[in-house]
C-alpha cells in the first residue's frame, strides 16, 4: 500500500470515529451574538458592568465555583474594576486608589473572607480575616467534597474561564440565559440534570442561576436576568484578560511606530537609490 493510499484510510478511518461526536454534538445551539464593550482592537472594559458582574460572581457564583488564580488586591491594580472609585467624603468625585492595600473598598470585600493560615509558632493552623493580598478562597476544602455538594460535578475554576471555552463570552451569557428550552423528545433528563441546549450534550448539573431579586444594583440600573449575565460576563472577561487594555495600547503604539519606520525606510530607499541607474 503507498503512503497515498494509508493516508486516506487513515482520514476516512478518522472521519468515521468523529462523526458519532459530530452527530452528538449537533443539537447543541450556537451562542446567541452579543455586544461587548471590550472587543475589536481598542475596546476597554466598562468598569461599572464589571464591578456590577463581580458582586453577581459574589452573590451567586463564588458558593461553588473558585477564581485561585486571582487574587483580592488585583481588582484595585492598574485598569481594576477597583482602582477608581467615589470619594467617600466628597459626593460626586472620584479617588484613584494607587495602593491596592490602603483600597477600602478592596479591604472591606477582603473582610468578608476567612483565610486558614499557618502555621503558627505552634505549628497549628489559624483563621484570620482576608486582606486585600490574599487569593480568593475556594468554596470547597478539596475535589472530592466538590462534587459531593454538587450531585458529582466538579465546578470549573472562573480564573479563565472565558479564554479556556469557545466564543467565551457569548457562550457564558447564552448558557446563563438558556435554561427554559423544552427538552428534545430524544433526550432523557434524569434526576439533578437540567436542559440547556447550550451546553455540549445538552444536560448539566448546575440549575438556573439568574433570576428577578438574587442581587440589588445600586442606582437607576435594574438587576434583570439578562443585566447580570452581561455584568458577569465581563467580569469574567476582565478577570481572563486583565492586562488586555494595556496589551492594545502596546500593541497601537508598535503599530504607529512600524508605520513611521516603514516611510522613514522609504525615504531612505528613495535617497539611496535615486542617482543609480535601473
Amino acid at each position: 500500500m503507498t503512503i497515498v493510499k494509508r493516508l486516506l484510510v487513515a482520514a476516512v478511518g478518522a472521519l468515521a470515529l468523529a462523526a458519532p461526536a459530530l452527530a452528538a454534538g449537533g443539537d447543541q445551539h450556537h451562542p446567541e451574538e452579543h455586544t461587548w464593550s471590550f472587543e475589536g482592537p481598542f475596546g476597554t472594559f466598562d468598569r461599572a458592568a464589571v464591578r456590577r458582574g463581580f458582586q453577581v460572581y459574589q452573590n451567586v457564583c463564588a458558593a461553588c465555583h473558585s477564581m485561585k488564580l486571582l487574587s483580592i488586591r488585583n481588582l484595585g491594580e492598574k485598569n481594576g474594576p477597583f482602582r477608581v472609585m467615589p470619594d467617600p467624603e466628597h459626593e460626586g468625585e472620584v479617588i484613584e486608589y494607587t495602593n491596592p492595600n490602603d483600597n477600602p473598598y478592596l479591604r472591606a470585600i477582603a473582610a468578608n473572607y476567612i483565610i486558614v493560615d499557618g502555621p503558627d509558632s505552634a505549628g497549628e493552623m489559624f483563621e484570620r480575616t482576608g486582606r486585600p493580598s490574599d487569593r480568593f478562597p475556594s468554596p470547597f476544602a478539596n475535589e472530592q467534597q466538590a462534587r459531593a455538594s454538587n450531585g458529582g460535578a466538579y465546578p470549573p475554576d472562573f480564573s479563565v474561564i472565558v479564554k479556556a471555552r469557545h466564543q467565551g463570552p457569548e457562550y457564558i451569557r447564552s448558557l446563563l440565559l438558556g435554561y427554559g428550552h423544552e427538552v428534545p423528545h430524544d433526550v432523557h433528563v434524569a434526576p439533578g440534570q437540567y436542559y440547556n441546549p447550550y451546553f455540549p450534550g445538552g444536560k448539566l448539573a448546575m440549575p438556573p442561576q439568574l433570576r428577578e431579586g438574587i442581587v440589588d444594583y445600586e442606582g437607576d440600573i435594574e438587576a434583570t436576568p439578562e443585566q447580570m449575565a452581561h455584568d458577569v460576563v465581563a467580569f469574567l472577561s476582565w478577570a481572563s484578560d486583565p492586562k488586555m487594555e494595556e496589551r492594545k495600547q502596546l500593541g497601537l503604539m508598535v503599530m504607529i511606530y512600524l508605520f513611521i519606520f516603514a516611510i522613514l525606510m522609504w525615504f531612505a530607499y528613495r535617497a539611496v537609490w535615486a542617482n543609480v541607474e535601473h
